[in-house]
């Protein structure tokens, strides 16, 4: 099993989330959270005072899912949060040991 993790656009959330169900990813999460790379935030004027920008809003996307439908996720995402502008976001993928669900007991895929 592999962890997929995203970080996009806000305004992409929705977006991503049917790309998603529709190729069969069942669930995933979504976190508000901020931060930069290369778009280095920006600045804005508020009452004739220029501020600094550091930190941009953007979305994390977290989903596990089995190794065959790996590439099809990373796909999706890619597709559905491309703007072709600066900030787009990047994707991560990370292994995962080991799943459980907690209502069920349930091990392994059976736990996605």
């Amino acid at each position: 099993m592999k962890k997929i993790e995203a970080v996009i656009k806000p305004f992409k959330l929705d977006d991503v989330r049917e790309a998603l169900s529709e190729i069969g990813v069942t669930g995933m999460t979504a976190i508000e959270v901020k931060g930069f790379g290369r778009q280095k935030g920006h600045t804005e004027l508020y009452r004739g005072a220029e501020y600094v920008i550091d930190f941009l809003p953007k979305v994390k996307i977290e989903a596990v899912v089995t190794e065959d439908m790996v590439d099809r996720a990373v796909e999706a995402i890619a597709n559905a949060a491309r703007t072709g502008k600066i900030g787009d976001g990047k994707i991560f993928v990370s292994s995962v040991e080991q799943v459980i669900r907690i209502r069920t007991g349930e091990e392994g895929k059976n736990a996605i």
